[in-house]
């Protein structure tokens, strides 16, 4: 087991895919915000990339291991000690019954990921491990880990070699890396409900700079730019469907869907809601909910339009980031 000395902020339980067939009984899939960051931790320790792992948000925890293990940091960069030495990110480490892993706050980024061999044994629920604490299941008591807990641990493989992610094989979280990169925008794609807009209200949403609100988690994130102008479809509509042009007849939403409440774009991420009444012109497909997860409050924003194929091709890429080609053994990098 792995024993919670300080629990930092928001330290969950995460799994992949997360709770899945549950959503219209009001629990939706969780998991980790950053699935990238995620995956590669796992894979770093000998783990299946999806086993459960620990998330936190801003301050990571400060956790003692009684068993020897191996470890892996993710995510957002911060300053790890083991015991009173340094421990790099996006590297096995190997771990002694005893020792101490003591995170501070995050320098950039907002989510970090620590991966144990043998993955997190907490008990599954409905179909997973992945903590929703809204409705108080996952982790130990149903939420967030608390100081004192002790973490069951899964059976482990012995872990030899000590292994690194490739820098292009690394989610680029600091901003200033990835400024000059050509798809640094939030990928966004048209639908459900794009014709609720003018067009030119579609054309202004990606020309736009996007502020998060410091009113946002894992639900979703609140988005602060221009006003929209909605199509006569947002005012001809039948009663049913609500008096304000952002209103429509409950229907699904989709995790990474972008909602227009009254003039509030939200970013539905992975504790959303099913379904509502607020029309969904956008959607961020799977292989950038990433950057959501790693979004600050105060944030700015700006989304690129793609296409399906794009999203399919995005997925694919970023299947093939999160596997063993990823990884070299860390000699070799000294090398």
């Amino acid at each position: 087991m792995l024993e919670v000395v300080k629990h930092g902020l928001e330290t969950t339980v995460q799994e992949l895919p997360g709770r899945i067939g549950h959503w219209e009984q009001g629990f939706p899939p969780s998991g980790p915000a950053d699935a990238w960051s995620f995956r590669l931790a796992n894979l770093l320790v000998g783990n299946h990339r999806d086993t459960a792992a620990l998330e936190w948000q801003f301050i990571g925890p400060t956790l003692r291991f009684h068993r020897d293990c191996a470890i892996a940091l993710t995510g957002a960069d911060v300053v790890a000690k083991l015991d009173d030495g340094v421990v790099p990110l996006w590297q096995t480490i190997h771990v002694r019954a005893g020792q101490v892993l003591a995170c501070a706050a995050a320098k950039t980024g907002a989510r970090g990921y620590i991966a144990v061999s043998g993955g997190i044994a907490t008990a599954s629920v409905l179909g997973s491990r992945a903590t929703f604490h809204m409705a108080g299941i996952g982790g130990i008591s149903g939420g967030s880990l608390k100081t004192g807990e002790q973490v069951p641990l899964g059976e482990a493989k012995p872990v030899r070699k000590l292994l690194t992610v490739v820098d292009s094989a690394r989610p680029p979280i600091d901003p200033l890396a990835s400024a000059g990169l050509s798809d640094s925008r939030i990928a966004a794609m048209l639908g459900p409900n794009n014709t609720w807009l003018e067009d030119n209200s579609v054309m202004m949403f990606f020309d736009s700079e996007w502020t998060v609100s410091t009113n946002s988690n894992r639900t979703g994130l609140r988005l602060s730019g221009p006003q929209f102008t909605f199509s006569p479809q947002a005012y001809a509509k039948p009663a049913e469907h609500g008096s304000e042009p952002s209103n429509i007849l409950d229907h699904g939403y989709p995790v990474g869907g972008i909602s227009i409440a009254g003039q509030t774009p939200i970013v539905f991420i992975n504790d959303s809601p099913s379904a509502g009444g607020f029309f969904v012109p956008f959607t961020v497909p799977r292989f950038d909910l990433w950057r959501l997860g790693q979004t600050r409050p105060h944030a700015k924003l700006r989304f690129r339009r793609v296409t399906m194929a794009d999203a399919n091709e995005g997925r694919r890429r970023l299947d093939k980031l999160c596997s063993s080609q990823s990884l070299v053994e860390v000699d070799s990098v000294k090398a």
